[in-house]
């Protein structure tokens, strides 16, 4: 498949020029429809001719097979989700805290980064400590103070707000030196970057598919280190995380299915599998290839000081400044042109292999007439 085909069949972009992939990526028609035949599979079928929760449960191994692959790791390490914040509190709520434990985030993270450990200082006493960045760079000095005697580090593979890369593997390396373990935001990866999770060192990685991979809404996805997946114990417990669920007591399964839980629709799960066909078919390299030339594209024609994160190359978000960001992107979207504000008082703009010269020039173009 090639970047024109895929966005042929891509219906939401008859409608307007999408530039917010960092937000949601607008699913293929054949994403949706392999949904709709495992739900159609499932409710007209199963229940008559096998078993609906053998069905799902037959489909549920085969995305787990799929993400081993797109990973490069043993579909037992592959915890299937709803979303990233899902994946997130499964983690948090597994691990068995004590008052005064510390966890350490950047300043960049999603609210799915935030909100679980503001949670656990609620409910259980832990710190939250907080590492600065500018334009979405680490400050290494201060992270490693930071995590000297830190219990979980929460940090973002690549940066929401500015679109870089943040080093992982270097900074597992500081935390698991100095006794921490660590959980990878890596939502704004997969489909635009390769996701090397074991190389990366990290104990935990959460993810979903329905940005870069333009796959359906519900269908997440986390790495469990195995070694790691021994010590959590989950509060959460159904028939999917336990080896025999009608036995008495209950034993969890080893690694990471012991933070699935019960009954869920098999249809987000089998677009995701569809969801990654599509990128391998297209392939990262011409991914990659084609999200560098629109971003130059768009960086050469911003006014000189607006750009907030690198000049060079790193992911398909590029964050820039606005004298009135709720404004222009009220104004852009008047004019069928969809980019998103930040909290950070910028507008992003998101650029995926689907997008052509033409968005660019349209975006750069209804800027303009917004912005006088």
């Amino acid at each position: 498949m090639d970047p024109e085909t895929l966005r042929a069949d891509i219906p939401a972009l008859a409608d307007a020029t999408y530039l917010n992939t960092g937000a949601s990526g607008p699913s293929p028609r054949r994403v949706v429809e392999a949904a709709e035949d495992a739900l159609e599979r499932h409710e007209y079928e199963a229940h008559a001719a096998d078993n609906p929760y053998r069905t799902a449960a037959a489909l549920f191994d085969d995305a787990r097979e799929r993400l081993g692959t797109f990973l490069d790791t043993d579909p037992a390490n592959v915890a299937l989700t709803q979303s990233t914040t899902d994946g997130v509190n499964r983690i948090a709520t597994a691990i068995d805290w004590k008052p005064g434990d510390v966890v350490v985030r950047t300043d960049v993270e999603h609210a799915a980064g935030v909100l679980p450990w503001r949670r656990l200082r609620d409910a259980h006493g832990v710190t939250t400590r907080v590492v600065p960045t500018e334009a979405g760079r680490i400050d290494r000095a201060a992270y490693r103070e930071a995590v000297a005697d830190a219990r979980l580090v929460c940090l973002s593979a690549l940066t929401w707000t500015a679109g870089t890369h943040l080093p992982v593997a270097d900074l597992v390396a500081d935390a698991h030196d100095a006794g921490a373990e660590v959980l990878v935001d890596a939502v704004q990866v997969p489909g635009q970057a390769p996701m090397p999770v074991e190389s990366w060192g990290a104990e935990y990685v959460a993810a979903a598919g329905h940005k870069w991979l333009c796959g359906p809404w519900g269908a997440g996805f986390l790495y469990v280190d195995p070694v790691a997946a021994e010590r959590l114990e989950p509060l959460q417990v159904g028939y999917r995380s336990v080896r025999n669920p009608e036995g008495e007591g209950y034993e969890f399964h080893a690694g990471a299915r012991r933070l699935e839980v019960g009954t869920v629709s098999p249809g987000p799960h089998a677009g995701l599998i569809e969801a990654l066909d599509v990128v391998d078919e297209i392939g990262l390299d011409t991914i990659r290839a084609r999200i560098e030339r629109l971003t130059d594209r768009f960086k050469d024609g911003l006014a000189d000081g607006r750009l907030v994160g690198p000049r060079e190359y790193e992911s398909g978000l590029v964050a820039f400044e606005s004298d009135d960001p709720e404004t222009l992107v009220a104004g852009l979207r008047e004019r069928d042109v969809v980019v998103r504000a930040l909290p950070t008082g910028t507008v992003r703009a998101s650029f995926h292999v689907f997008n052509t010269a033409d968005d660019v020039d349209r975006l750069l173009a209804a800027m303009a007439e917004v912005e006088g």
